[in-house]
């Protein structure tokens, strides 16, 4: 895995995105960010996605109410692992919830364990969220949103991020609005998700609407939403005015992707992807870290929709395993198994690769 800045330094051209984005005090040089998955994001895929060239990488989102109400910041069974940050540098924690007070104590907690960047989520469109007056519910009330803002910013010192969508519907796309509170509340990022809530992930991200949040602010604007390619990242950028990207869904199995975005905006290059060798090593690397950090049994549950995406993404390649053994993958107990399989997914072609 080379190292991101020296590929940069050797291929820039006219036309690349050389500018760093600046967060607060924070300066990251590599502009496209693994977006906050719940589920998702787990500690072992950040650190991938960061030793490829990640920018950020931000944490699944962290219930402030579970995590603040925790003795000692060590937080609820399900907030304190998705908090961690151990191997992730800058460290960025997105968090949840609706009333100040444990929000404010959850942002404290996060920053006293190592977090470099807090990331409030009022864009999450899901009906547990929403329904418990969080995420992109709190699009419908902008004075209390402004007010939970306050609070976070005014708890910790380090840089503070709103994520939001467009607006709760298309009656009330008001991002620009709430992007203008963020910045007078002292959010020095917002990321913008090219869709309402009430949208989902239905249709095609409209990278366009981003640009009026842009033009509202002084602080780095990021769009999220559709993001699959360098290629993508380039005309999200160019249709957004945005500064950064922003890439979700379509990390799930290729990690790597956020820092081949990242090369390519600040080199105007494509790089090659990594060898199938550097895959696999990825892959095994990803399930281990789960089964240490969950154990076995839970591990191996919370690991399936990554062995499920990196076999997609590999046949996709031309890489992958017959349809028994790729069931096998995903729904094995043995870890022993799961390991051999996961060799084998990309055996065929990382010898071809040797040869």
């Amino acid at each position: 895995m080379d190292n991101f800045a020296q590929q940069v330094g050797s291929a820039r051209h006219a036309g690349a995105a050389s500018e760093p984005v600046r967060i607060g005090a924070l300066v990251v040089e590599a502009p496209a960010f693994l977006a906050p998955m719940a589920g998702v994001t787990d500690l072992a895929m950040r650190r991938i996605a960061r030793r490829f060239g990640a920018g950020l990488a931000f944490s699944e989102m962290v219930a402030s109410d579970d995590f603040a109400r925790s003795a000692g910041g060590k937080g609820g069974r399900e907030s304190a692992p998705r908090a961690l940050g151990d191997g992730v540098s800058p460290h960025a924690v997105q968090i949840a919830g609706c009333e100040p007070d444990s929000m404010a104590e959850a942002a404290r907690l996060v920053e006293g364990a190592g977090a470099d960047l807090i990331d409030i989520n009022m864009g999450c469109p899901a009906k547990r969220v929403v329904g418990g007056a969080a995420g992109s519910a709190l699009m419908r009330d902008l004075d209390h949103a402004a007010r939970l803002i306050a609070a976070v910013t005014g708890a910790v010192k380090v840089p503070v991020s709103v994520k939001m969508r467009l607006g709760w519907d298309d009656e009330s796309r008001n991002a620009p609005e709430l992007a203008r509170r963020a910045e007078a509340e002292g959010a020095a990022m917002v990321v913008v998700h090219g869709r309402t809530r009430q949208q989902f992930y239905r249709g095609e991200a409209d990278w366009t609407a981003i640009r009026p949040v842009c033009e509202a602010v002084n602080i780095p604007v990021v769009a999220n939403g559709d993001c699959r390619s360098p290629w993508d990242a380039r005309a999200m950028l160019a249709q957004s005015g945005a500064k950064a990207a922003m890439i979700g869904r379509a990390a799930l199995g290729q990690p790597w992707l956020v820092g081949d975005i990242a090369y390519f905006l600040r080199s105007g290059c494509e790089r090659p992807g990594p060898s199938w060798q550097a895959r696999r090593e990825a892959a095994q690397e990803h399930l281990a870290s789960l089964l240490d950090l969950l154990g076995p049994a839970q591990g191996l549950r919370h690991a399936r929709k990554h062995l499920a995406a990196y076999a997609d993404v590999a046949a996709r390649d031309g890489g992958g395993l017959d349809l028994t053994s790729r069931r096998r993958l995903v729904e094995s107990e043995d870890t022993g198994e799961v390991f051999d399989l996961l060799a084998r997914l990309y055996q065929c072609k990382s010898e071809a690769e040797a040869a």
